[in-house]
């Protein structure tokens, strides 16, 4: 397989004189793709259609024709077919080399049909997988620790003494139980015989006292033989079933130590470099984080993949982008061909490293939109007040930005008590929010969203057009914890989410519809529309589910609610501007 820079440097296969160079590199956590990064991707869309070097299923149509290219036989292709689809990342870095040449380099993130190597695509940072790395080999030991873990766990004797020793502390604990309560029968027996003492001369009082007291230790001597008795029949039991236990315990602290070993030694491995040659692996560069681990699979996106080998080869880069190929994973929002940002807890670190001493486009999110921008008021009286969020801006304080609905409010109703917010739109969504001006209103009006009571409609413009006229969605939702602040499908830890739609109007390949939450989760609408067990149909402008535009395409159309002094039903409604 060859593996020299020939094989790695793709020079474009069409005429780029006509695109310029950008000024600055591509800030990869939230970007438009330059055109020359287009025609890049779009090269190597090709290469996955027509190459023959592997065979994988993405599940998508293009993948069929790429399946029939791959396969030299019908056999093969239907084997390979009924490999479970994955779609998989890829990436494009436009680089010149030494010789002033404009190219492409392109990569994958994790593996490839199982492997780490492929022509024309960079190698990983480090690849565990080569026969000879020490990874194998001592992978090999820890594989052999959990065999004998598996073996112990799962002996029978150790089974057979569980069960027995359970049998028996079931026996144990019965006998002794009734016992104590023989003992307590005794004592009231020997309370009711004190009561007749009127009766008894000094001397028979006496025998009597004696004997009661003898009685007594009796009863306690038994319940401590019994005790006894039972310790030594369970430690019979017991003791052989502790020696199992141990050894278990002990191959699992084994197991643990060996591995951590392992992990540190291999995160060490992940070497990545800057254009100052500078160097820091995930070991350090993952220390602030929580247990100072890097995330699974730190280091094995596209993105760190590409720099590495452009630092290492003299290549300089000039524009990147991501792109998903192939059928939507279960949880997360990924399409076919949709370019995609680098993520945030993989990537982050590894990148702000990597991409010192490169000038860098600036981050957009450090900058504030609605610097300058009103905020529109609609109605106001003692209690509440609606507003008119415009798009791109924040309806609390953000890390980074400060300007807000809250801090507009706050400025313009110092008198104002209460946390003012009753409830929030994200940021990129337009439309109507409710500010209450008392800690009452507040506790009001926030009753109301409890209640379910408040209606809200939005209305949306989405990237195609739907079968049915109306519908409901339900997929629970949690934040995706690699790449805040988007969230996930999530069956086992996400929150219960629901919504009604329905269509409005069609317009050529898009789509005006109503958006009724039932709940109020992060994102809903946003994912609802984009998920492929939703609408399958991304809002148009969303630049975390779908394709970025001049904005969202989201607004918070309609609100009917009760004024929480006069309880009079109050209805706004506002028109969007998508334009």
């Amino acid at each position: 397989m060859p593996t020299d820079n020939r094989h790695r440097f793709i020079p474009f296969a069409t005429d780029i004189s006509a695109h310029s160079l950008p000024a600055k590199f591509t800030f990869p956590f939230y970007y438009q793709p330059h055109p020359l990064a287009i025609v890049a991707a779009e090269q190597l869309q090709q290469h996955l259609l027509h190459q023959t070097d592997w065979q994988h299923n993405f599940g998508t149509t293009d993948s069929d024709k790429e399946l029939s290219a791959q396969s030299e036989t019908r056999a093969q292709c239907e084997s390979t077919k009924s490999l479970p689809p994955i779609g998989k990342m890829f990436g494009v870095l436009v680089v010149r080399n030494a010789e002033g040449e404009l190219g492409f380099l392109s990569a994958f993130s994790g593996k490839l049909a199982d492997q780490n190597l492929w022509p024309q695509f960079v190698p990983p940072v480090f690849d565990m997988l080569t026969k000879d790395s020490f990874f194998q080999q001592e992978n090999v030991e820890i594989n052999q620790l959990n065999t004998q873990l598996t073996s112990l766990e799962n002996e029978p004797l150790r089974q057979q003494l569980t069960t027995k020793l359970a049998d028996m502390q079931q026996q144990a604990d019965s006998a002794i139980a009734t016992h104590r309560s023989l003992m307590i029968e005794n004592r009231k027996q020997r309370k009711a015989q004190r009561a007749t003492v009127e009766n008894l001369t000094e001397a028979e009082f006496t025998t009597l006292s004696i004997e009661m007291s003898r009685q007594s230790v009796s009863d306690k001597k038994q319940l401590s033989d019994l005790k006894e008795y039972w310790e030594k029949q369970l430690s019979l039991i017991s003791d052989p079933l502790a020696k199992l236990e141990s050894a278990i315990l002990s191959i699992k602290q084994q197991r643990k130590k060996q591995s951590n070993a392992l992990q540190h030694k291999l995160f060490a491995q992940y070497d990545f470099l800057n254009i100052l040659g500078k160097k820091s692996d995930l070991n350090t560069i993952f220390k602030d984080a929580p247990n100072h681990l890097p995330p699974a699979g730190a280091g094995e996106c596209a993105a760190p993949k590409l720099l590495q080998y452009a630092f290492a080869n003299n290549l300089t880069p000039i524009t990147m982008a991501e792109f998903w190929w192939g059928i939507s994973p279960k949880s997360e929002i990924k399409q076919h061909k949709n370019y995609y940002p680098a993520c945030h807890g993989k990537c982050r670190p590894i990148l702000a490293h990597m991409l010192k001493g490169l000038d860098v486009d600036d981050n957009p999110l450090l900058t504030n939109p609605a610097e300058g921008v009103p905020l529109p008021i609609l109605y106001q009286d003692e209690d509440i007040v609606i507003v008119n969020k415009p798009a791109e801006f924040l309806s609390v304080p953000g890390k980074n930005i400060a300007d807000s609905v809250f801090s507009r409010m706050k400025q313009k109703f110092p008198q104002a008590t209460g946390p003012l917010i009753v409830h929030r739109l994200d940021m990129s969504t337009s439309g109507l929010m409710v500010i209450a001006l008392s800690k009452e209103a507040n506790k009001h009006l926030v009753q109301q969203f409890i209640n379910r009571t408040v209606i809200k409609r939005y209305i949306a413009k989405i990237d195609g057009i739907p079968k049915f006229d109306r519908g409901e969605i339900s997929l629970p939702l949690r934040v995706d914890l690699d790449d805040r602040p988007k969230q996930l499908v999530c069956y086992q830890h996400g929150k219960h989410a629901e919504t009604y739609w329905e269509k409005v109007q069609e317009t050529n390949n898009s789509c005006l519809i109503h958006l009724y939450p039932k709940t109020g989760r992060t994102h809903q609408l946003r994912v609802h529309c984009a998920h492929f067990n939703g609408l399958n149909m991304p809002i148009l402008g969303d630049d975390l589910y779908g394709k970025t535009a001049h904005r969202l395409h989201l607004h918070a159309q309609y609100l009917s609610l009760n004024h929480p002094k006069t309880n009079q039903k109050m209805i706004f409604e506002v028109n969007a501007d998508f334009e």
